[in-house]
């Protein structure tokens, strides 16, 4: 600890601190601290299927780019790595919804309904033809 505080003291700490080798990783949380709280409080029915892939493999264009620079940027490639795998856990959450009986377990009246419903436009759909 006492040799944390001495490089706090220190002007390499400054120069770190005062840098875009800082502030941009900081500025950069916003996105995975986003996705960390659409885990918790997001339904699974508003999760984009197409979205969180994209970003998850945003973020790990950026984690490769973090851990190549140099010097290493470590806070950038922390940011980097929770954003991927909060993305990774959000499309999880998509497919189990949407493909893997997720939405029947939790809506089973309304998916029935919803069955019957597609059912009915594709006899119309037959119909028509």
């Amino acid at each position: 600890m006492a040799g944390f505080i001495n490089w706090a003291k220190s002007p390499a700490a400054r120069q770190y601190f005062f840098s875009t080798h800082f502030w941009g990783p900081v500025a950069n949380w916003g996105l995975p601290l986003a996705a960390l709280s659409d885990i918790v409080n997001r339904d699974e029915e508003s999760i984009s299927g197409v979205m969180s892939p994209t970003l998850a493999a945003y973020s790990m264009i950026f984690m490769r780019f973090a851990w190549r620079v140099q010097p290493r940027n470590y806070l950038l490639f922390a940011c980097h790595a929770t954003n991927a795998t909060a993305q990774l856990v959000q499309e999880a959450r998509f497919l189990n919804y949407w493909h893997f009986g997720g939405r029947e377990k939790q809506h089973p009246i309304a998916s029935k309904v919803d069955d019957v419903a597609e059912k009915g436009k594709q006899v119309a759909e037959s119909v028509k033809a």
